[in-house]
């Protein structure tokens, strides 16, 4: 089978906190690990999405609407759909399993991921995952 859940893959989480949201492989463990002994992977994405930005807005409102929130997680294959899109952000570098061990390295994995997305979203590029999910 072809495997097409692999990094910079843009999911959907469909279970937990983050449901609804999009979010973007950063890494993926097919075969599981000694604590996961199922595929899953590690994700990062938009706890909070920009607003809409408009001509009139000032520079401030701009860059306030442009803000988004990031968050990063483990999670089960079973529990993320797969979208056709693909994200070329590289977060590998700055994500990785050992982040999640303490708060203080995943508040600042989590600040540069926000700061990489920011700067995505400014290029316009890649609308779609800057958008909410409606149903």
């Amino acid at each position: 089978m072809v495997k097409f859940i692999k990094p910079n893959k843009a999911v959907i989480v469909l279970q937990g906190r983050f449901a609804g949201r999009k979010a973007v492989i950063v890494r993926n463990f097919d075969e599981g690990t000694r604590d996961r002994p199922y595929g899953h992977c590690l994700v990062a994405g938009m706890k909070k999405y920009p607003s809409k930005v408009i001509r009139k807005d000032s520079k401030k409102k701009t860059d306030k609407k442009s803000r988004v929130k990031a968050f990063i997680k483990l999670v089960n294959y079973q529990h993320i759909m797969p979208t056709r899109y693909t994200l070329d952000v590289d977060l590998k570098d700055v994500v990785n399993v050992d982040c999640l061990q303490s708060k203080v390295s995943k508040v600042a994995a989590s600040k540069e991921i926000k700061k990489r997305l920011e700067d995505r979203f400014k290029t316009g590029k890649n609308r779609w995952f800057f958008t909410k999910l409606r149903f």
